[in-house]
């Protein structure tokens, strides 16, 4: 897993309180990533999950049903 670092405003989340990691919805690139790392028996980061600090958690997660990067150019153009 990366660090935990909210992906919109670089805040390092150092308590559990701060934020939390938003799973969005797969992609098949996605789902592709996850064969590969079963085949290998890799593990990691999922490209379709990131973290995001107090602020930016919440309507986060009212996107989860979007993909990653819908989901973060729709954060990145509200400016919260």
């Amino acid at each position: 897993m990366r660090p935990p670092i909210c992906r919109i405003c670089d805040k390092n989340l150092v308590d559990k309180d701060d934020g939390g990691l938003i799973y969005f919805r797969k992609r098949p690139s996605d789902k592709e990533w996850e064969k590969r790392m079963e085949g290998i028996g890799g593990v990691g980061h999922p490209p379709y999950a990131e973290w995001f600090c107090k602020k930016h958690y919440d309507r986060a997660k009212e996107l989860k049903h979007l993909p990653i990067n819908e989901a973060l150019k729709i954060l990145r153009s509200e400016g919260t």
